[in-house]
Parts: C-alpha cells; structure tokens; sequence
C-alpha cells in the first residue's frame, strides 16, 4: 500500500472545475423615457385647439371680409387662369397685389365645396389650428410641457391672431407657413441634418409667395442660429446653407419666373406693379417701397 507521503506516488486527478461566472444582474427593463408626457398636456392642447376653433369660425357669415380677395377667389373658381394668376375678374384683366398662394388654396377649397364664405375659410382656420400644434410642438422639444401650452395659449388667444384667423387676407397661411420653416430649422439645429433646414426654406420660400418679403422676416435670425448653434462642422453647416438657399430661391421665384414666361398681351396686368410685372411687384411694391416708403401704381391694392 502506497503511504500518501510517498514521493513514488502518482498525484491523485482532479476533476476540471468550471471557472466560477458572476451571476448575470437583473435586469433593469426597459429605460424610462425622457420626456414622458404628463397625463393633462394633450387635453389641454385639445382644449385649446376646440377654443381655437370655434373663436375662429365663430359667426364668420357675418364678419366682414376682403372684397378684393372674396372676388379673385371668386374668379379662381371660375377660371384656372385667374386662379394661377390671382386676377381680381374671371377675364384676366388684373390681378390682386400679392403673389396667389393664399388665394390659391381659398380657391381650390371653393371648387370642391362651393362658392362661399366657410367653404373659403375652412382652409385657413385649419392652417390657424395647425400653426398653434407647430408651436405647442416646437416649444415641448425644447422647454417642455408646461412651456407648450402656455406658448399655445397666448397664441390662440392674442386678439391680432383672432383678427386675422377670421379674415380672407394671406396674413393667416403666411404665419403658419413661417412657424414651420422655424420649427424645421430648429429641428435642423438639434439633429444636425440638412433635409429638415431645406424644409424650412421651402417653407419661407412658399411664405414669399404668400405676401413676399414680409416672409422673409424671420429668415435672418432663423438662417444664423442654424450658422451658430446646430451640430455638423462650420464647413457642413455653410454647405447646407447653400443647398438650403438655393430650395429657398426656386420655391420664391416659380410663380414669377413662370409669370414672365407668358407674353404680357397673354396674362393679366399684375396688380401693383408699374409695368405689369411680377418682378417689379416684387422689387417695388411689395420690396423696397416697404422698406422706403414708396407705392406701386395702386392696380389691386388690397391690403397695407
């Protein structure tokens, strides 16, 4: 028999033993979100949009619109010429002072449901609701619920945005479609990416075609805080600057390249310009005579 102590003997085997695995920690399921919506946010942008709403159509038979924009929707029902050019009559004679973007959209409202005044303002008290959604919406990315619908509110409620959401002028599509390019642009900022900011200068672009240079108001700052703040290098940023100006030349300049194209003797004379031009109208009467203080020749002025 072998002593244990017998330094002939074989060393007894040892089974392989597994190297011990620290048990796997619980799992912690699924994050929490960031932003999770309280319960009273959405009843209370529903709240406001109903408020909206009827403060909006409220009785509009009965309020008194722009004769000269009620009667070049008239002619655009009448004639697709006059609906493209935004002439007052149906004979293409003259046209109002403002590019026909606003009439447009009031016009192809009427073709469906009729010649009148609610069939010409759904269009617009729709747009009105939809810019006080971009608001609440653009104002929650940033500085949250309570923010939103506080901005949504003071929106809704201010008597010039009442005024106007009651009234056929452009006034309405012009600052909807300026609350977009801003939210797009800030969107741009936020993720770096160049499609949301051409969105946002289409947007301005669809803007000048409403009332001209009164939607480039807010282009400047928009265009610099991207310049200043968004994500992508300096040199990515000035790219897409450029990519977005030019989709914001060709969505401003369409309607008047396209107007130019027509012999005069073929389209209307446009409206407050001083040769029957949509450049003039847009470089006097609706440009620098807004800067300056001059006039165009008065043909279809409607609105200051």
């Amino acid at each position: 028999m072998t002593s244990a102590t017998d330094p002939h003997a074989h060393p007894t085997a040892t089974p392989d033993v597994p190297p011990q695995v620290p048990p796997a920690a619980p799992s912690a399921g699924p994050p929490p979100e960031k932003d999770k919506a309280p319960r009273w946010s959405l009843p209370a942008l529903i709240a406001i949009l109903v408020m909206a709403a009827v403060l909006y159509s409220w009785n509009l038979s009965g309020s008194s619109l722009n004769s000269f924009y009620s009667a070049a929707v008239l002619s655009g029902t009448e004639s697709w010429k006059a609906w493209f050019f935004g002439s007052l009559d149906a004979g293409n004679f003259l046209t109002v002072d403002k590019p026909p973007l606003a009439l447009m959209v009031m016009g192809l409202s009427c073709r469906i449901l009729g010649y009148g005044t609610w069939q010409m303002m759904l269009p617009m008290v729709l747009v009105a609701l939809a810019t006080i959604w971009i608001v609440h919406a653009s104002v929650k990315r940033v500085w949250g619920h309570g923010a939103a619908t506080v901005a949504a509110l003071v929106l809704a409620l201010t008597p010039i945005t009442v005024a106007i959401n009651r009234d056929n002028n452009p006034d309405t599509l012009l600052v909807f479609l300026m609350a977009g390019g801003a939210a797009l642009a800030l969107r741009a900022v936020h993720n770096g990416r160049s499609l949301p900011l051409v969105g946002s200068a289409v947007c301005f672009g669809l803007a000048f075609n409403t009332k001209m240079l009164q939607g480039y108001i807010a282009l400047p700052a928009v265009f610099a805080v991207y310049l200043y703040a968004a994500k992508p290098r300096l040199v990515k940023r000035i790219l897409n600057l450029f990519l977005a100006g030019v989709a914001l030349a060709v969505s401003s300049f369409w309607w008047a390249a396209a107007v130019s194209l027509v012999p005069a003797d073929e389209r209307p004379y446009i409206g407050g310009s001083t040769d029957g031009t949509a450049w003039d109208l847009i470089m006097g009467y609706n440009g620098l005579g807004r800067i300056l203080g001059g006039e165009g020749n008065g043909g279809g002025r409607c609105s200051p």
